[in-house]
């Protein structure tokens, strides 16, 4: 009974569950689930193809429009549509070239050159949260698949009181009552539905994982549990202020992204102002003439002209317009401020639930679970030995179990938040 228990115990901070599997098995590390998550996005290859279609638009937005050309035959007599009956009569070919307003071509580059500038800055984001949402899946499936294994371990020792109860209620000497052989049986078929349950979280896991990875999700996970370095600690989150934490944040992608939402917003305005100024076309236009009927040579004509728009009447359009961009850079600008009100109030939960969970985490290694094996050690010593109560010796491996499988959560959460606040403490490109 006593070899049971010491195959049995296990301390999931600190000891590995053996499971007998082929050797030759692939196993699925987080370092490499992380990787082909990373590779394997079509949101980064979108990113790149967005960012380069902004770069073309920002050397054709810079040119001129296309000149135009034109071809009349102007003042042909009605009468006989001769070319030489009248002096007005006339081939004509002209091409004219339109200026747009002030600085629009020059604006409107370095505005699209600032919109493809905030693709790096959201491909940065966008790995960061990839990383964070993998490692955080494939946590989870290391919980189901390690809490499935502390439970087989322990089904052993419930197997055996089943068979105890089972000996001692046939027996004369026993002691044992029919409903402890009931309870225990209870207590091992709760132990199935309990790992059933576990499977099928195991498996939905799996799917969901395997969104990022593909069917390389279905593989099993080392038996270690992986250790994650945390960018920064802060010891009194609670206490720091927000400007503090803000210098934590200020160089996150996704606000950085912002910024360049807000300097193309600044841009708009400027290119609002352009249309204070006039749009000038200049135009020139050669009229080839025919001989006259006598035979005498007419001159070729030639008219050059320029045409200008004269932005007169503005209050129901430049000013608005105007008016309008300005609005939109102030709301850029607010939504960059919530953003990073987001991003703090996140740093410190985070922090805060990191802090109390690395105490749950000491308070488990050092005392509880000792506590919790001596315990259940005791109350199956005193079954055995005729001196206890087999509700308590079940009751007290029962507890146990909880107690392992709750300090695998504890180690489980702990390493997702550190995985969220390595996202939060994100900086640059």
């Amino acid at each position: 009974m006593k070899l049971l228990r010491r195959i049995a115990y296990l301390s999931v901070l600190t000891v590995v569950v053996p499971n007998v599997v082929n050797a030759q098995e692939p196993l699925l590390n987080l370092q490499e689930a992380v990787s082909i998550a990373v590779q394997e996005d079509p949101w980064l290859t979108a990113s790149k193809q967005t960012q380069e279609a902004f770069a073309s638009e920002a050397i054709a937005s810079s040119s001129l429009p296309d000149p135009q050309i034109s071809l009349t035959a102007a003042s042909f007599p009605v009468d006989s549509f001769s070319s030489r009956q009248e002096g007005m009569t006339q081939l004509v070919v002209g091409v004219s070239q339109t200026f747009p307003r002030g600085d629009t071509l020059s604006l409107s580059r370095k505005q699209k050159n600032q919109l493809a500038q905030k693709q790096p800055f959201l491909r940065a984001d966008r790995i960061a949260k990839v990383k964070t949402t993998v490692t955080k899946l494939w946590l989870d499936v290391f919980f189901s698949q390690q809490s499935i294994r502390l439970i087989e371990s322990d089904r052993a020792l419930f197997e055996q009181l089943v068979s105890t109860a089972k000996a001692s209620y046939t027996s004369t000497e026993g002691k044992a009552r029919q409903q402890d052989v009931i309870r225990a049986q209870l207590e091992l078929t709760r132990l199935d539905d309990r790992l059933t349950s576990l499977r099928q979280k195991e498996e939905q896991l799996q799917s969901e994982l395997s969104e990022w990875i593909g069917v390389i999700a279905k593989s099993r996970l080392p038996d270690d549990l992986p250790s994650l370095t945390l960018k920064k600690t802060l010891l009194s989150p609670s206490t720091i202020p927000k400007q503090a934490l803000y210098e934590l944040i200020k160089e996150h992608p996704v606000l950085q992204a912002t910024d360049q939402d807000i300097l193309a917003s600044e841009t708009s305005v400027e290119l609002s102002q352009q249309g204070y100024k006039p749009q000038w076309s200049a135009n020139l236009k050669y009229g080839h003439r025919n001989d006259d009927p006598s035979g005498n040579d007419r001159a070729d004509l030639l008219s050059v002209g320029v045409t200008f728009d004269v932005p007169l009447f503005t209050d129901n359009k430049q000013d608005k317009q105007v008016r309008s961009a300005k609005f939109k850079t102030e709301a850029k600008k607010t939504e960059k401020l919530l953003v990073a009100r987001q991003l703090i109030a996140n740093l410190r939960s985070t922090f805060l639930q990191l802090n109390r969970l690395n105490e749950r985490a000491a308070l488990y290694h050092e005392e509880l679970l000792p506590q919790m094996s001596a315990q259940s050690e005791a109350a199956l010593t005193a079954y055995n030995n005729d001196d206890g109560d087999f509700a308590e010796a079940v009751r007290s491996q029962i507890a146990e179990i909880d107690a392992k499988i709750d300090a695998l959560a504890i180690a489980i959460n702990r390493q997702k938040l550190i995985a969220e606040a390595n996202y939060l403490l994100l900086s640059g490109v």
